[in-house]
């Protein structure tokens, strides 16, 4: 009898053993940079992450360089009016948005988060140093461009309107964006509850990088930029961009690893031809006909969208396995996630719309109000740098104060539920453009009394404008990784940053139609001159949008199903 209890006892102390081993490693399906299972203790979490970090402050920094004061490019460099440069800027914004579901399909399908990250940012370099080059070009002395066109016989003209065109173009470096923040939360073990918890966290102070060279860039270079000229202005960011590479590098060692499994959306073409194709079959009541998975991670069978299901049906006619007649229940139920995921998608549409007034009306109006103190002349998109401050402000009081405090009453380690927080900032936003209207009607009261209105009554609503972003943009990089299918995270991600493309060109439409109908010279939105117009209507109509979108969001996000699995 001694004997057996003394195995038994070793096989317990094995098993012991066994599992301290296996706690060592990550068991979320990732490797380390030579392929083996990552040691928790020396990769991974933020021991990782303030590579990233730097990463993604620098390349921000580098690319609200260019968008923080674009407008001013626009108006004062090409002589653009008003309408017309708004409507250039959020054109340009809204178009940087659509690279990144390029970026995002191939880092979840070919390449890997880390090597279309580091590719990218390298091309990304070049390209700012390309537009630092253009934009030198057009700056130089007359007496320099005339030399330098005649020895390589170039027309002066088209020359330099090439040079102007092309340094603004589009910016490639949004290809990585959605690769950034997964690979960073790819850092925390999801199946470990504690480090699943930090992850959390990471959205947080990931956001607050974003806004750091964000803040950097509405002030410094906003300054550099009007001050300087643009040849410094568009160098800083160059350099940024170039230590925003180096970082990313620099961490390589540390970092964990998810391998990429494929085209998602091969995939999920695949479910929607079964589906057609097996519309004939006749669903069961219960689901013991559905393929059995034998695929990475296993996806628990939901209702809704039942018609998916005929996608997973075992039959006599496709009895030999056709992936484009039948495919596994995971398969299915990422097509099911993606349907479900749309409303709340479609949400964040309108608050780009509200949010990308920053860049342009806000920075209008405040071209219209007093910029001076004593000989300083305020460059009116440093205000800007009140919705970074908000950001820097508001992250750590939300991580440290609100999250513990709210976590007593729901229970839940993150305070809000992601959908809660979206909410939050939706409301933020419709405050920060109700507070821009009751402002533009006090400045034009006091116009027509002959008296100004100092910029820094603007403060509140950049302010509030940064808060929302805090609530609605963290809330929402967090839901849309957590609640994306495994194999198209970046994906996901990239196609929620979509909303700011179609925001920003809803928002462009809106502001050309205002303006066809209201009037060019004495409408809503003058060409030239804000003293004449009624920004302060514009605003409202934004105000009564934002209203709308609320309740809308509120209903989807109440029927919301979670994933499974």
């Amino acid at each position: 009898m001694g004997s057996i209890e003394e195995e038994t006892s070793l096989l317990e102390a094995e098993q012991s053993l066994l599992q301290e081993d296996v706690k060592l490693y990550a068991e979320d399906g990732s490797i380390d940079i030579n392929g083996n299972p990552p040691l928790k203790q020396k990769t991974g979490k933020w021991k990782a992450c303030p590579f990233i970090f730097a990463n993604e402050c620098c390349e921000r920094l580098a690319y609200y360089g260019i968008a923080k004061n674009l407008i001013t490019y626009f108006t004062n460099e090409l002589h653009e009016t008003n309408v017309s440069a708004a409507r250039h800027v959020m054109t340009w914004q809204g178009t940087c948005y659509i690279t990144p579901l390029i970026g995002a399909l191939i880092a979840d399908a070919y390449w890997g988060r880390y090597w279309t990250i580091a590719c990218f940012s390298a091309i990304y370099f070049s390209v700012y140093l390309k537009r630092f080059i253009y934009s030198s070009l057009r700056f130089c002395s007359g007496i320099q461009v005339n030399e330098l066109l005649q020895d390589v016989k170039i027309d002066k003209i088209p020359y330099q309107r090439n040079c102007e065109s092309r340094s603004q173009g589009p910016d490639f470096g949004s290809l990585t964006y959605p690769s950034v923040s997964s690979f960073g939360a790819d850092q925390f073990d999801q199946t470990d509850p504690s480090e699943r918890d930090r992850k959390a966290s990471f959205f947080n102070w990931f956001y607050f990088s974003i806004n750091v060279g964000a803040f950097v860039s509405s002030t410094l270079l906003v300054w550099v930029q009007e001050n300087y000229g643009w040849e410094l202005g568009f160098m800083i960011p160059t350099v940024f961009m170039g230590l925003a590479t180096a970082s990313f590098f620099i961490g390589t060692p540390l970092y964990r690893f998810q391998k990429p499994r494929g085209s998602p959306i091969t995939r999920a073409c695949q479910v929607l031809v079964a589906a057609y194709r097996n519309m004939n079959l006749k669903l069961p009541e219960e689901d013991n006909t559905l393929l059995s998975e034998t695929t990475y991670k296993n996806s628990e069978h939901t209702d809704g969208y039942r018609f998916l299901d005929k996608a997973a049906m075992i039959s006599e006619e496709n009895a030999i396995h056709d992936p484009w007649k039948l495919c596994t229940v995971t398969q299915v139920e990422e097509v099911k996630i993606l349907l479900r995921l749309f409303p709340i998608w479609a949400s964040g549409i309108i608050f780009s719309v509200l949010h990308s007034q920053i860049y342009t009306l806000y920075v209008q109006q405040g071209r219209s109000m007093t910029r001076t103190i004593g000989s300083f002349n305020i460059p009116p998109a440093t205000l800007g740098m009140f919705d970074t401050a908000s950001v820097l402000i508001t992250v750590p009081i939300y991580d440290i104060l609100i999250v513990p405090f709210v976590r007593k009453f729901t229970g839940l380690a993150k305070g809000f539920t992601d959908l809660q927080r979206m909410g939050i900032g939706l409301f933020i936003s419709v405050l920060s453009l109700a507070v821009a209207a009751i402002v533009e009607t006090v400045r034009l009261r006091l116009v027509q009394e002959s008296k100004d209105l100092t910029i820094f009554w603007q403060v509140p609503q950049y302010f509030l404008m940064g808060t929302a972003g805090v609530f609605f943009f963290v809330g929402r990089i967090q839901f849309f990784y957590e609640q994306s299918p495994d194999t198209m995270r970046s994906l996901c991600n990239a196609w929620a940053l979509l909303t700011t493309t179609l925001g920003n060109y809803l928002s462009s439409m809106i502001v050309t139609l205002v303006a066809c109908l209201s009037g060019k010279d004495d409408g809503w939105i003058p060409s030239d001159n804000l003293n004449k117009g009624h920004l302060d209507y514009f605003f409202w109509l934004l105000v009564c949008l934002g209203s709308v979108n609320i309740p809308v969001f509120v209903f989807f996000s109440v029927k919301y199903t979670q994933k499974k699995g």
